[in-house]
């Protein structure tokens, strides 16, 4: 049942003229969403959804475009085998005047944003003007197109306006642009991630359970990366207090006021933080974080580039 702020709103704009106010409605999906999330329990940012792998984020991104796509009144998704044929007809016979990506040319306007192509549905208002063409702009006649043909060029320029209004649909392209080679003796050279990590024992394989995008934040930030996906690590930290005696163990609470954590024993030791008392907290990561000072970005790209041939 539609959201109460947008019941009888966004189900009466048209199907692709909602890109025009895609600002204001962005902000309308920010409220809805922090309602939902404040009366229905729903996951709240920084949660641990445990998505690991490229086929279950391609699952995740499918269904947040499929939920964008409603909230944004956009209809039904483009015909992607459609689009596919569309895309060869139009980089044949279009693109030289409107851009490679319909966002325009030297001499051809942004199909994108017109609002001609956001209103058509089937091919019912692009199709007559690719057939006769716009002589007093500039635009030739394609009298030979079929009616199939007019259908997947139409389906092609849907496709384009779908990507630039849902974000859900958004891939990050091109991390994989590094030297492997190069990559590798990085990570086998002295001072590499050699030291702590394995290609055949704890990384192997990881070209497979991580796409490049998430595969170079976990190179970057595992700690980040760890408590998205879910895999982080319990923290571990030693109290000492004014006697000298140490407590250690896994930290359930810390503030400024208090420290909580359970010992080896499994004794659950509550510390008020006054003078005398320190807590010094173990950091796992304290390589990765002092890497990141020494990486170059050509370091970064190649790096990633051999972690993803681990398959």
């Amino acid at each position: 049942m539609p959201h109460p702020i947008y019941s009888g709103f966004v189900y009466a704009v048209r199907r692709r003229s909602l890109l025009t106010a895609l600002p204001v409605f962005s902000a309308l999906l920010l409220c809805v969403r922090f309602g939902n999330a404040q009366s229905t329990g729903a996951q709240q940012p920084g949660s641990k959804p445990g998505i690991t792998t490229e086929g279950q984020r391609g699952a995740q991104r499918s269904r947040g475009a499929d939920g964008t796509r409603e909230f944004l009144g956009l209809g039904a998704p483009p015909d992607a085998a459609a689009a596919e044929r569309g895309s060869k007809l139009y980089a044949a016979s279009c693109s030289f005047c409107h851009g490679a990506k319909a966002t325009g040319g030297d001499t051809g306007p942004d199909l994108v944003r017109s609002t001609l192509v956001l209103h058509d549905e089937k091919g019912e208002l692009i199709g007559p003007v690719i057939h006769k063409g716009r002589p007093d702009r500039g635009m030739p006649q394609f009298a030979s197109f079929s009616p199939t043909e007019l259908y997947e060029l139409a389906e092609f320029l849907h496709q384009r306006v779908e990507l630039a209004a849902n974000r859900g649909t958004y891939q990050i392209l091109n991390i994989v642009t590094g030297d492997p080679k190069a990559g590798e003796a990085w990570f086998q050279g002295a001072g590499g991630c050699v030291n702590c990590h394995s290609a055949s024992g704890d990384l192997a394989h990881i070209g497979s359970k991580l796409n490049p995008p998430d595969l170079q934040q976990t190179l970057l930030y595992p700690a980040s990366r760890a408590r998205a996906s879910g895999t982080d690590r319990e923290e571990k930290a030693t109290v000492t207090l004014p006697s000298g005696e140490k407590i250690s163990g896994t930290v359930k609470k810390l503030d400024d006021f208090h420290v909580a954590l359970y010992d080896k024993a499994g004794d659950f030791h509550s510390i008020l933080l006054k003078d005398g008392v320190t807590v010094k907290l173990e950091d796992p990561l304290v390589a990765h974080r002092e890497l990141l000072d020494k990486y170059t970005d050509a370091d970064m790209h190649n790096i990633t580039a051999y972690l993803a041939t681990l398959k």
